[in-house]
């Protein structure tokens, strides 16, 4: 049995070429969730970008955040996305609004997939490592409080 959510065989995530999400990355072989916060106007984004979301400033550091938020929206795939998930669907997928910073993040709700999901539950993050892998990675998954 595996000791992780999903099973070998999907690729390995990593930072983009250009370096942009390494922060992240990083982040989370600490047990850290990061984010991008602007030096500028102070607004909080999540997708890694090279420029503010909302004034455009080019002047973006990365924060540490809670961990911690709400269900917005969730979705259950039956059918497998990639070859390794054959035979192991369905899975959740939870669409999390983070607590205090008006940022919403994609990821794997942990326990049973028949389990009732309901919009506003309250999440916290659970890092996942996988330092078996080449390079070692750690994926942020989600669980009920």
């Amino acid at each position: 049995m595996s000791t992780t959510y999903l099973p070998k065989g999907l690729a390995a995530p990593t930072a983009a070429p250009d370096g942009l999400s390494q922060p992240f990355w990083d982040g989370t072989r600490q047990g850290k969730l990061m984010i991008q916060k602007c030096r500028g106007c102070g607004a909080h984004q999540w997708g890694p970008e090279w420029i503010c979301h909302r004034c455009h400033s080019f002047d973006l550091d990365w924060a540490e955040v809670k961990g911690r938020g709400r269900i917005y929206s969730y979705e259950k795939p039956h059918h497998p996305v990639h070859p390794a998930l054959v035979g192991h669907g369905p899975y959740i997928i939870v669409l999390v609004e983070l607590d205090g910073v008006n940022v919403r993040m994609l990821g794997n709700l942990l326990g049973d997939p028949a389990q009732t999901v309901e919009l506003g539950a309250e999440v916290e993050a659970v890092f996942e490592p996988h330092d078996d892998a080449d390079p070692p990675y750690t994926l942020v998954q989600w669980k009920r409080v």
